[in-house]
């Protein structure tokens, strides 16, 4: 400690040298002590340092007096307050100084020390006492000041403090306000413009009372009217305020709008533009409130973006005069007094175009509107003569584009017919208009206007593709000019290159057959760019125009022979440089691939040695993935391209590319090797397949299913195309093959290539094992494990097995009959364990799903005894049998399953499974004669008690409705109104199966009717509700285009199951407790499911603000639901940002109120995990919250933030959500479905 002083006081003392050198270095050394955290400055030194500083402060050389006001940063922290307060002092004191320098130096150090000062939430008071020290003498400052310069530091030091420290200065909120307002009548512009930042932050944390007495104001000023000037001043600060706090400004808009609008038609340019910036602010910040008003702003900003009084548009060719002429005489004055620089027009008109693209980007639902009027106008403004004002126009037009582009999601792409298909039509009428307005601009000397023209064109092509196929001859002389032309910038370039490409992928070759031509020479160019980002634009566009030139998938009468000496040598060039960028080198490869898969016939003596080179290339770690797929690309050419002269050295490295730890290239290799041995066996020899066979054991495991599917798969193409070298196939290949059919985890596609793969392994003539032994091998594990006791193999395991065991009857006919007689005996010996019972069943159905087996007498039998096994799982595996054994034979087992069903009370429920499996896998022909009985007998059990019973009943009559929608839809549609409520429980849950995600014929059907059976959301009972529920969750997730325009019918009805009955609230006493329970909580459940969905499939058909209602009311709703209001709230912080900023005041204190639960000491441990999981899901929505823009302006987030940083707990759990969603993709964070 003694040290430190010590030390300190003989830089204190330095710090007075008359040299300034010594001043300077004393000071930094001073800089570098106090940024030590070990540093503890006893009371006395502590006065000496601050008061050092604020005399350094006051020197003469300007590089001491900037140290200076640095140190006061980490001095700050280290002081005691009395001390910080004196060097406020001093500091507001110096601001009121003459001297100028002063003054600057003094408010850098005010701000300085505010930002260091540490936030109100660490519990120091010193904080708070500081700033209203400042605060008190800076009003003081702001209010008396002549000199504007004082004036206008002061203001930005009060902006500082209020945006930083807004919450602590609570009780001034009242006197800044009186401070500020008389300063919006300023006679210096810059002191009101810094004045309105200022209540900016003020409306961020004030209370309702001076919010309101700040609009109020506003208002009053407006209407008054004093001056032009003031009145510009006053729109600005509402349009201030509103993109500050939009939220809180919605109110008061009723009061506003008419008056902005008033203004908007006085002729003064600049209010004009003030005007505009408003009702854009007010736009994006208050959709909700802006609702009515929207076609009076669109309307007023269609009639100024075409205001430009000083200048004729009238006709065409006087406009190309003008240009020439303009080109000519920009420096001279024209006759006429007016200058154009006085013309500030342009302002209303860019405001203009800004406003609109607020209105277009947050207005999805009028997009139909907007085609109508706005897009005509929009193109007819393309011509306009101001830069700027044209790159605001295009970037509105672009953000219409971009709202008709279809949604990209799994959803849509499923559910064709949810797009609206009526923009787009609209659009496409446009396009001629569109191509007419831009394409002499692409000849103009404005770069920036031609960048302009090609990103609204590329927007234009992916929205629409082959839109542009009958004006490809009007752009190509525009992309060849900025291609070729010498001023060109190079981002210019790569603006033209990546629409050529764009253009390229969207339409057909012959479109630009005609044009290949003088397309082509400008692009080669670019390849021997030496700017890379150009190169490799370049190569990827000759790529596609390879493509182009000679389509193989279709007959192409245009001639390539005579461009392939363009093509080939340039991009040969960039393939042999090895000092290239890594990007321009890949695209160097794929683009030689392109090149010989489609003109390799066309190279003749240039082919060997090319391929050599990518031989070179598959031995450099950095290129060797981009080479195996280009040739993947080359092997698969219809052309027949030669390889053998590469291959006897590339198979082994492809081979070794198998043991790297790189999944992208082995599954690459694995296709590439596919590929090879599918069209060049004949010039494989069994020594390089070997080398390959060696490393495929590694590959098959559970651990990466993919890998092993594509292996799998390989093994497969040897086994039909080499039989010769299935005999090598190691028994490690087997096992591993055997292994992976006994994971749990096998399903899909890996089960699927297993299956194939097996077909081709029997059907082998030289196959190392035969049919019995691989059945042998594939059954031994379930045979075995009756032994131990309970079965080792898992549920699924039966199923994988049962299917390979299918496959291998159906590939070995002839051995069939036999094993199906094993299997009979196993159910038959008493002695079997279930585990050999269940596999028997399992495989009887899978094989007699595809052959008849109606010549074993015992089967039925045998499966109806097994019915009353003790086992469930036999039980069920015995139904599936019965099921799927009568799909293979319809006319015999389907009348006698009728019957028993009617006469075998007992069986039902596991013959409705059966009859749940025949009218599933049967096709439609099949069913037809039977579909009547079916029908009768179903609907004889649709109002059984039993819940289970039920529902398969339900989903037998949506799956049988499938069979022939048009007659039988109808009929369920009448069982509605009777009935008792069990039946209308069926009857709606049978609709729900008759929904898939896939095109359906009965969709239109469904469309027509699925309102009426909707309509049961309001049935009285509470169950039909529920299934109706879970009816509409489905259509929601599957379907969104059935319900997109019941909508506005069905969410009140949904909406008001969310809330929570109390006469559905009962007490049941338990021994000496009571205890509640909720009968509603399924069905509020339910609902909250549905609104969740509802946000990924119909976004744009909900009101937000009345959706958040609801989502607020299940914040403090039970467990379940909050778990599910907890995802819906992440969800909709990256969906709708900005509405849920609107509202985070209710939201946050549900939240806090999670996150800040004890559990009571003595409850049981079910209680401690449940509230730790309900805490994380908060907590989880908390950091959605926390990434929305612009939330740290919210003062009761920053004071939830803080509070979390400053409870161990929260913090620790924060940071564990926030570690977890780094390591996660975004885009599986919230998904639940």
């Amino acid at each position: 400690m003694a040290s430190v002083s010590y030390h300190i006081s003989s830089l204190l003392e330095k710090m007075t040298s008359t040299d300034k050198d010594f001043r300077f270095m004393a000071t930094n050394d001073l800089m570098m002590e106090l940024q030590k955290d070990s540093i503890k400055l006893d009371e006395d030194s502590e006065k000496k340092v601050v008061k050092m500083l604020l005399k350094l402060l006051e020197d003469k050389n300007g590089e001491v007096q900037n140290l200076a006001v640095k140190c006061l940063g980490p001095l700050v922290g280290k002081v005691k307050e009395y001390q910080v307060e004196t060097i406020v002092d001093t500091l507001c004191t110096n601001m009121l100084s003459d001297k100028e320098q002063l003054r600057d130096i003094s408010s850098i150090g005010l701000k300085t020390v505010i930002s260091e000062l540490p936030p109100t939430s660490t519990g120091s008071t010193m904080t708070a006492n500081v700033c209203k020290k400042i605060t008190a003498q800076l009003t003081g400052a702001i209010g008396k000041q002549e000199d504007v310069s004082v004036q206008l530091e002061a203001l930005d030091i009060l902006s500082d403090m209020l945006s930083r420290l807004g919450g602590t200065l609570y009780s001034f909120h009242s006197s800044i306000l009186n401070c500020l307002l008389p300063q919006l009548t300023s006679p210096r512009l810059a002191v009101r413009k810094r004045a309105i930042i200022a209540l900016g932050h003020l409306v961020l944390t004030c209370s309702g009372n001076i919010f309101s007495e700040l609009t109020e104001h506003l208002l009053a000023e407006l209407k008054r009217n004093e001056s032009t000037s003031t009145t510009r001043t006053y729109i600005q600060c509402v349009a201030g305020i509103s993109r500050q706090a939009g939220h809180r400004i919605g109110e008061h808009l009723e009061k506003i709008i008419p008056l902005i609008v008033q203004y908007c038609n006085v002729e003064d340019d600049e209010l004009r533009e003030y005007c505009f910036q408003a009702f854009e602010s007010f736009v994006r910040r208050c959709p909700k409130e802006m609702d009515p008003h929207i076609p009076n702003v669109m309307g007023l900003c269609l009639k100024y973006i075409t205001f430009d009084p000083n200048y004729n548009y009238d006709n065409e060719e006087e406009e190309e005069m003008m240009e020439t002429e303009n080109g000519e005489d920009e420096e001279q004055e024209s006759d006429d007094e007016y200058s154009d620089d006085d013309d500030i027009s342009w302002k209303v008109r860019r405001s203009a175009a800004k406003c609109l693209e607020a209105v277009v980007s947050s207005r999805r639902d009028l997009l139909q509107d907007f085609y109508k009027t706005l897009s005509p106008v929009l193109i007819s403004r393309f011509k306009e003569r101001e830069e700027n004002v044209k790159a605001d126009i295009f970037s509105a037009y672009i953000s219409l584009l971009r709202q008709t582009l279809p949604i990209q999601s799994w959803l849509h792409a499923a559910d064709a017919s949810g797009k609206d298909d009526v923009p787009l039509r609209m659009l496409q009428n446009q396009v001629p208009n569109i191509v007419k307005a831009l394409h002499k601009q692409l000849k103009e000397k404005s770069i920036k206007s031609r960048q302009g023209c090609f990103s609204l064109l590329t927007e234009l092509a992916n929205v629409l593709p082959g839109c542009l196929a009958d004006h490809v001859p009007a752009l190509i002389p525009g992309i060849v000019f900025s291609l070729a032309d010498k001023s060109s910038s190079s981002n210019m370039r790569i603006d033209t290159l990546s629409f050529l490409h764009v253009l390229l992928c969207n339409h057909q070759p012959e479109v630009f057959h005609p044009h290949i031509k003088s397309l082509l020479p400008p692009v080669v160019t670019c390849i021997g760019d030496p700017f890379y980002k150009i190169t490799s634009e370049a190569l990827l566009v000759t790529q596609q125009l390879v493509k182009v030139i000679r389509p193989l998938d279709k007959s192409c009468t245009f001639d390539a022979k005579p461009y392939v000496k363009d093509l080939f040598p340039g991009t040969l060039k960039r393939l042999k440089a090895a000092d290239i960028d890594q990007e321009v080198k890949e695209r160097a490869i794929s683009c030689m691939g392109q090149i010989i898969y489609n003109l390799g016939d066309h190279l003749s003596t240039d082919l060997q040695p090319t391929l050599k080179i990518f031989l070179e290339r598959l031995k450099n770690e950095i290129t060797r993935l981009t080479t195996v797929k280009a040739l993947t690309l080359i092997a698969s050419s219809p052309l027949k391209i030669d390889l053998r002269p590469i291959l006897g050295e590339g198979f082994p490295i492809l081979a070794s590319f198998l043991r790297k730890n790189q999944r992208a290239l082995k599954l690459s290799t694995l296709t590439a090797l596919d590929i090879l041995v599918k069209n060049y066996s004949d010039s494989l020899k069994p020594a390089m397949i070997e080398s390959v066979l060696a490393e495929l054991p590694a590959l098959i495991t559970e651990n990466d299913m993919h890998v092993s599917q594509v292996a799998v798969m390989f093994l497969t193409t040897l086994a039909q195309v080499y039989p010769s070298c299935i005999s090598k196939i190691s028994s490690s290949v087997l096992a591993e093959i055997l292994q992976l059919i006994h994971s749990p985890l096998l399903q899909g596609g890996a089960l699927n290539a297993i299956i194939d793969f097996l077909h081709a392994l029997v059907l082998t003539k030289a196959a190392p094992v035969g049919y019995a032994e691989l059945l042998k091998q594939l059954t031994a594990p379930i045979y075995c494990s009756g032994a131990a006791g309970a079965p080792a193999l898992h549920k699924q395991a039966y199923y994988s097995v049962a299917k390979c065991v299918a496959a291998l009857s159906s590939a070995c006919p002839k051995e069939a009959p036999a094993t199906v007689n094993q299997f009979i005996q196993d159910v038959k010996t008493p002695k079997s364990s279930s585990a050999v019972k269940v596999l028997a069943f399992l495989s009887l159905a899978e094989m007699g799903r595809t052959t008849n087996l109606s010549a074993q007498r015992e089967l039925r039998t045998v499966i109806l005894e097994a019915f009353t096994s003790s086992s469930e799982e036999v039980k069920s595996a015995a139904s599936y049998a019965l099921g799927n054994v009568s799909i293979g034979n319809l006319k015999e087992y389907l009348p006698f399953m009728l019957k028993e069903i009617g006469s075998q009370p007992k069986r039902q429920y596991l013959l409705l499974h059966s009859l749940k499996e025949v009218i599933s896998a049967s096709p439609a022909d099949g069913l037809k004669p039977y579909v009547e009985d079916i029908w009768a007998l179903l609907f004889k059990h649709c109002e059984c008690t039993e819940e289970g019973t039920r529902n398969v009943v339900a989903e037998c009559l949506g799956k049988l409705t499938l069979v022939n929608p048009s007659e039988l839809l109808p009929r369920l549609k009448n069982q509605l109104p009777s009935g008792s409520p069990h039946a209308r429980s069926t009857v709606v849950t049978a609709v729900k199966f008759t929904i898939a995600d896939q095109p359906q014929p009965i969709d239109a059907l469904l469309k027509g009717c699925i309102g009426d059976f909707l309509k049961t959301l309001q049935d009285p009972d509470l169950n039909v509700r529920r299934v109706a529920l879970a009816l509409f969750n489905s259509a929601a997730h599957n379907k969104p285009s059935l319900i997109r325009d019941l909508l506005p019918a069905v969410l009140p009805s949904l909406y008001n199951e969310t809330k929570v009955r109390r006469e559905l609230i009962r007490e049941v006493e338990m021994g000496p407790f009571k205890h509640t329970v909720d009968d509603g909580l399924d069905v509020r459940k339910a609902a909250f499911e549905c609104m969740y969905t509802l946000l990924e499939s119909c976004l744009d058909r909900l009101d937000i603000y009345e959706y958040l209602n609801h989502v607020e009311d299940g914040l403090k709703d039970h467990y379940d639901i909050r778990m599910l209001t907890f995802i819906m709230l992440a969800r909709l912080s990256t969906l709708c940002p900005s509405a849920v900023l609107q509202r985070l005041e209710r939201l946050v204190e549900p939240l806090r109120a999670t996150c800040s639960t004890k559990v009571k000491a003595g409850s049981v441990k079910q209680e401690f995990e449940k509230q730790d999981e309900l805490k994380r899901s908060a907590m989880r929505a908390v950091a959605a919250l926390l990434t929305i823009p612009e939330v740290e302006k919210s003062p009761v987030m920053a004071e939830f933030s803080s509070q979390i940083r400053s409870s161990p707990e929260m913090a620790s759990l924060f940071e564990s959500i926030q570690k977890d969603s780094a390591s996660l993709p975004t885009s599986e964070l919230m998904d639940m479905s």
